[in-house]
């Protein structure tokens, strides 16, 4: 188990001042809130140690988890039994129950997630190959640091490792050891404790093999605490599974993370930027956490930041993600960040297996990076990031529609009046065609409540619309149809636009855009740019931001489009965004 994402909008942001991550923000006595389900199967550890200890070829107090650990247990729980047998349980499926048992609330709002084994698994070998770790077969040669370690599943494949490594060394000094290659930290005590004994399970054949006279109880590799802290020792690696959402910050706080901040704090940004203060000269930062990182506006300082301190070598992206986080509706990657600033990056992706997709030259800035999710779209972004021109600089500007419903609830209607507008809904743009979606004719009108209404709700001129959020399932991602005058008019000539619709319209009355209204249309409306924008945006939302972000080629190009349509201005397009040297 550790720390994963969570829909942002699960999490009632707080006042994070000096305590740091969510499970620290909510958890002064965490263990006290714990359900029955999970006090079981804390209590059934006690049973699985045993088991594991026996098998190990040890008696006596090793078999007692409370002597065998230098740790301490959380103090609830007390002479509590448990009634779950999980001895036949692996050291992550341990984890997995304690999360398993927690509420749904407390899992979204503390940021309690399962990170599957075969993601450690290949989180930890992207981490080690940016290190030059080719084959697991060296010991750990610096310290390993999970921020939000939850059960510790990012640092078993690591220990694992470095354990097998020294099979043949000292076993005293191999456990003497441990707590300099490995280290572990979370704001939830019951998880600490979970992660330490799992941990040290993995270190219970190494404490067999010393004479029982000289044995001495296994180390504590994990604590609770605050992971946005800063640390006095450098990590050669730092891995984690962060929580994600809005908080707030004290000015202190702000100030320490004002290089990774734009606009609102998301907690998965200061993890990341606590990460890469935490790594040595030659650090890597290995990490589990959602894309928007990699096109959002609020991470733009994140990027930029990356870009100078530790660029991205591997991405590898989650294609499958049901049953692994809940509520997550945009994709998740497994990032690897390295001080020894790469070329290129290598980008792949998990769909039930992994497989490779390209090797891009490294995303730079804190512009968008343009990052392909599949083999048959890497030369669309191979061109695009090298040609001169945005949306924005051709002359087009990008808003969101102005309605939010649910705030004006109170005055929509299914019936036109003198003071009513028609609303021009997301679903009326379904297919790329513009009709009246028949589900949304009860909210069909906005009452205008004044002059000041009318100017910031009302489109009253020719557009291009798109849809801002488009379901997982659909075909497009760009959903876009050209909102012409004659459209309008039939509309009554003003239309209120709700905020899943993206509005492009020229960026000023006296420059004519490089793209007429409507070959821009036409030119959103083709299959390259529809793979274009998914190189650009991992989630089911295209934000007005990174719309007037798309790569566009040259004026003169741009030009030869107005003269095409239909099917040569789509083969023009695609050809547009073929790499030079093909």
């Amino acid at each position: 188990m550790s720390t994963a994402p969570v829909a942002a909008d699960t999490f009632v942001a707080r006042d994070l001042g000096a305590r740091g991550s969510r499970a620290a923000v909510a958890n002064s006595d965490p263990a006290a809130a714990l359900p029955p389900t999970a006090l079981a199967v804390l209590a059934a550890i006690p049973a699985w140690w045993e088991a594991r200890a026996r098998a190990a070829g040890l008696t006596g107090r090793w078999l007692d988890v409370y002597s065998a650990i230098d740790a301490a247990a959380p103090d609830q729980l007390g002479d509590t039994t448990s009634p779950l047998d999980l001895q036949s349980c692996s050291a992550a499926e341990l984890g997995a129950a304690y999360v398993a048992a927690l509420t749904p609330e407390v899992r979204a709002r503390h940021g309690r997630h399962y990170t599957p084994p075969e993601l450690a698994d290949h989180l930890w070998a992207m981490t080690r190959k940016s290190l030059g770790h080719l084959r697991p077969a060296r010991p750990l040669a610096g310290l390993v640091r999970d921020p939000a370690c939850g059960a510790a599943a990012l640092l078993l494949p690591p220990l694992r490792e470095h354990v097998r490594a020294l099979v043949r060394a000292d076993a005293r000094v191999v456990l003497a050891g441990l707590p300099n290659v490995v280290e572990g930290v979370d704001g939830d005590p019951a998880a600490v404790w979970i992660a330490n004994v799992v941990l040290a399970s993995e270190a219970l054949p190494v404490l067999a093999s010393v004479p029982p006279a000289r044995r001495r109880p296994l180390p504590a590799l994990a604590r609770a605490g605050d992971g946005l802290r800063p640390t006095a020792t450098p990590a050669r690696a730092v891995l984690m599974n962060p929580p994600y959402g809005r908080v707030r910050l004290s000015p202190e706080d702000r100030d320490r993370f004002a290089r990774v901040l734009y606009g609102h704090a998301n907690l998965y940004s200061l993890f990341l930027g606590a990460g890469l203060e935490g790594l040595d000269r030659h650090g890597v930062l290995g990490a589990l956490i959602p894309t928007s990182f990699t096109a959002g506006r609020y991470f733009s300082s994140l990027r930029a930041e990356m870009t100078r301190v530790a660029p991205l070598r591997d991405a590898t992206f989650v294609a499958l993600r049901d049953g692994v986080f809940a509520g997550v509706l945009q994709e998740t990657c497994l990032a690897v960040f390295t001080k020894r600033k790469p070329r290129r990056t290598t980008i792949a992706s998990i769909n039930g297996r992994v497989s490779d997709v390209a090797s891009v030259r490294s995303p730079r800035g804190g512009g968008p990076w343009l990052l392909p999710r599949r083999a048959d779209d890497a030369h669309i972004a191979a061109a695009a990031v090298t040609m001169p021109l945005t949306l924005a600089r051709a002359g087009w500007r990008v808003s969101t529609g102005p309605l939010v419903w649910n705030r004006r609830r109170v005055d929509l209607h299914a019936r036109p009046g003198s003071t009513r507008v028609p609303v021009l809904w997301a679903s009326d743009l379904d297919g790329g065609r513009l009709h009246r979606h028949r589900a949304r004719d009860a909210l069909r009108y906005l009452h205008i409540r004044d002059e000041a209404d009318r100017v910031v709700m009302t489109l009253t001129g020719p557009a291009i619309l798109v849809q801002r959020t488009t379901a997982p399932e659909q075909r497009r991602r760009v959903v876009v149809i050209e909102f012409t005058q004659t459209e309008l008019a039939m509309w009554g000539g003003a239309v209120v636009v709700e905020n899943h619709v993206n509005v492009l319209r020229p960026r000023d009355d006296t420059t004519t855009p490089m793209l007429s209204r409507r070959t821009l249309a036409a030119v959103l409306a083709t299959r390259t740019l529809d793979q274009l924008a998914r190189c650009l945006s991992g989630s089911v939302a295209l934000s007005a931001y990174e719309l007037e972000s798309l790569r566009l080629p040259g004026r003169d190009v741009l030009r030869r489009w107005e003269t095409l349509t239909g099917t040569e201005l789509e083969r023009a397009v695609a050809a547009a965004y073929r790499p030079s040297s093909e």
